[in-house]
């Protein structure tokens, strides 16, 4: 089944990494690729500790999307693709597993990502499949079987408190 976390609220991918754990807990297998975000992240160090967990790759650290040069962006739709190709082939081989695609709806939103290779790696997948990130495209909304949306009531970034290691990343 294909589970969808979104909204502005924080917890989109606290909820797929809890997911994460549960199945890797169990004996199953888990592949991660995170889309927006580096590698240097609380839930990346403690989930690589895991044996039934794999990490695709990330670079240690990324620009926000709107700080990319248009051959750095060239860069990272290339690169995206290449993740997106892992991640479909991961999900063929790990049928009683899990993929996370965390940060994906975001990844399509920016033009990083074209939304049909995201549709193509949920049609080959032969596993559970969580996707994160804010505004899902109707396509993916449409394919999902569970639909949370994570709504913001308050956040301390309203008051302009900075992102805090070991909450935020």
């Amino acid at each position: 089944m294909i589970h969808l976390y979104c909204g502005d609220g924080k917890g989109k991918t606290t909820a797929a990494m809890g997911l994460a754990l549960r199945m890797a807990g169990r004996g199953k297998p888990v592949v991660i690729a995170q889309f927006l975000k580096g590698a240097d992240s609380g839930e990346r160090y403690a989930l690589s500790l895991l044996p039934k967990v794999t990490l695709l790759p990330a670079p240690e650290h990324i620009k926000f999307s709107f700080q990319l040069t248009p051959e750095e962006r060239a860069a990272e739709q290339r690169r995206y693709l290449r993740l997106i190709a892992q991640a479909r082939t991961a999900a063929r081989e790990i049928p009683d597993g899990l993929l996370v695609l965390d940060e994906v709806c975001a990844a399509v939103n920016t033009g990083l990502l074209p939304l049909e290779e995201v549709l193509s790696c949920l049609e080959a997948a032969a596993c559970e499949v969580v996707l994160t990130g804010r505004d899902p495209a109707p396509e993916l909304l449409a394919r999902a079987d569970y639909v949370t949306e994570m709504k913001k009531l308050r956040h301390p970034y309203d008051r302009g408190t900075a992102a805090r290691q070991g909450v935020e990343w």
